[in-house]
């Protein structure tokens, strides 16, 4: 009997199987698909971002500021060689604006909602017409009742 629980055990087609039931149920779990929309809604909120900061705010402020071709042409050379200094600022300015938008929604939006539903659960529904005249029945009998 153990002989052919040990060849069961060593059969890979079966531990294929159980390695895939696992995954799947590892895998269709609600937290990971709750995981995988949030990084995918992630990536795109990203992507809106980076187009605001390379398409709109980044070239008003070339505008603003001197330089041949607005920030892209922001640039140290030094030795020959040529710093770009005008992406990074670019990139520093959609890594803030991304920060700031995570920082309202997650912390302030989502901790106002959280704080919203911890009151309604801590404070009782009010009383039903049914339930107050059955607790002013409950009370009057305690009170006509001698112990």
């Amino acid at each position: 009997m153990d002989s052919i629980k040990n060849i069961t055990a060593l059969d890979p087609a079966r531990k294929a199987f159980s390695l895939f039931d696992e995954f799947k149920a590892f895998a269709f779990k609600g937290n990971v698909i709750d995981l995988a929309v949030g990084v995918i809604i992630g990536v795109a909120f990203a992507k809106i971002v980076d187009a605001l900061v390379k398409h709109m705010i980044m070239p008003l402020l070339g505008a603003i500021l001197p330089g041949e071709q607005g920030y892209l042409g922001w640039k140290w050379i030094i030795r020959g060689s040529e710093i770009p200094y005008g992406l990074f600022l670019g990139e520093v300015v959609n890594f803030v604006l991304v920060a700031l938008a995570l920082f309202l929604f997650i912390v302030k939006f989502l901790g106002w909602v959280m704080r919203a539903r911890k009151k309604e659960t801590l404070s009782p529904p009010p009383l039903t017409k049914d339930q107050e005249l059955l607790t002013e029945i409950r009370d009057l009998l305690k009170r006509a009742t001698p112990v």
